[in-house]
C-alpha cells in the first residue's frame, strides 16, 4: 500500500471511530477493504482510495470504517468477568436496589452480540434468584451491519463452539440448518442500538454495570480518557465497569479506581469524581 493511501485511510478510521492504525498493520488494511471493494465494483485497493479522496459516498466510507472496527467475539470471553459479575458484583448491586428491583447493563462495543447475550443467559441461569427483577440489558457498536447480525442471534457451528459450554447450547439454541439461533428468551433481553464510542454516551441513559472489554486497546491516550469519561458520566455512583486482562484506567484517568482483589473490574473514585463536579 502507498504510504500516501495508507495515511488517508488511517486519519479517516482515527476521526471516525478512534482506530489507531499503525504503519505494520497496513496488512489489516488491505485484507479488510478488499470485499468493501469488490462490492463496490471497485477493482482494488488503490481505486478505493483514488475514489475516497474524491467525494465519498458517505455509505462507502460508513463501509470502511465497519470493515475495520468490526473484531471477532465469542460467548463468555476469558470467563472471569462474568463469574466475578454473578459472585460479587451483581449480589451487591440487588442488595443495594432492593427496593427498584431494576437494573441497568451496557455492553459497549458488543460485535455480533455474543458478550451481551453471554450476560442475558447468566442472568437467566440464576433463575429464582432474580424473580421479579428488571434488568436492562443495552448493547451497542459502531457498525449497524454488524448490529443487525446480533439481533437475529443465529451463529456458526464455529462460533457456538468458542466459550460457549454444551449445556447452555443445548437450553438456549436452536439447530437451524447449519446454524444455531438463540432463544427469544435470551435474545428479548437484549436492546440493540447503534453508537459510537467517541460519542458522549449521555442518551443512553445510566448504568449500573458497564462491559467495556477488548476495545480501549486500539484508541490512543486521549481517545482513551475520553471514552472512560463518558463512562465514568453515566454510571451509577456504586456501579462496575469491566475491562479486558490487557487494559486498565491506571495513567489513564482519575475517574475510575481498581476494585482491590478483583482484576479488570474498576469502580468510580471518590477523587475522581469530585474534581468532575468541581
Amino acid at each position: 500500500m502507498k504510504p500516501a493511501d495508507f495515511e488517508l485511510l488511517s486519519k479517516l478510521l482515527r476521526e471516525q471511530s478512534g482506530l489507531v492504525v499503525t504503519p505494520e498493520k497496513a496488512y489489516l488494511l488491505e485484507n479488510r477493504l478488499q470485499p468493501v471493494a469488490r462490492k463496490w465494483g471497485i477493482d482494488s485497493l488503490d481505486a478505493l482510495v483514488t475514489t475516497m479522496r474524491g467525494r465519498a459516498d458517505q455509505k462507502l466510507i460508513k463501509d470502511v470504517v465497519d470493515a475495520m472496527t468490526t473484531n471477532e467475539s465469542l460467548f463468555f470471553r476469558d470467563m472471569k468477568p462474568f463469574d466475578n459479575l454473578r459472585d460479587i458484583l451483581l449480589p451487591e448491586l440487588m442488595k443495594a436496589r432492593a427496593a427498584s428491583k431494576r437494573i441497568r447493563i451496557w455492553s459497549a462495543a458488543c460485535s455480533s452480540g455474543q458478550e451481551p447475550y453471554s450476560i442475558g443467559m447468566l442472568l437467566t441461569e440464576l433463575g429464582p434468584k432474580v424473580a421479579g427483577w428488571r434488568f436492562e440489558i443495552v448493547a451497542t457498536d459502531l457498525s449497524s451491519e454488524i448490529i443487525s447480525r446480533a439481533k437475529a442471534g443465529v451463529y456458526s457451528q464455529f462460533e457456538v463452539q468458542r466459550g460457549l459450554p454444551i449445556t447452555m447450547l443445548v437450553k438456549y439454541f436452536a439447530q437451524d440448518g447449519d446454524k444455531w439461533r438463540i432463544n427469544d428468551k435470551v435474545r428479548t433481553m437484549v436492546q440493540y442500538r447503534e453508537f459510537n464510542l467517541l460519542d458522549h454516551p449521555r442518551m443512553l441513559g445510566q448504568f449500573d454495570i458497564v462491559f467495556c472489554r477488548n476495545v480501549l486497546i486500539y484508541f490512543d491516550q486521549p481517545t482513551k480518557g475520553k471514552v472512560l469519561a463518558g463512562i465514568a458520566d453515566q454510571m451509577a455512583p456504586d456501579g462496575g465497569l469491566y475491562l479486558g486482562g490487557a487494559e486498565t484506567v491506571l495513567g489513564i484517568t482519575d475517574r475510575f479506581e481498581p476494585i482491590p482483589g478483583q482484576r479488570g473490574v474498576y469502580r468510580l473514585s471518590q477523587k475522581g469524581s469530585m474534581k468532575a463536579t468541581a
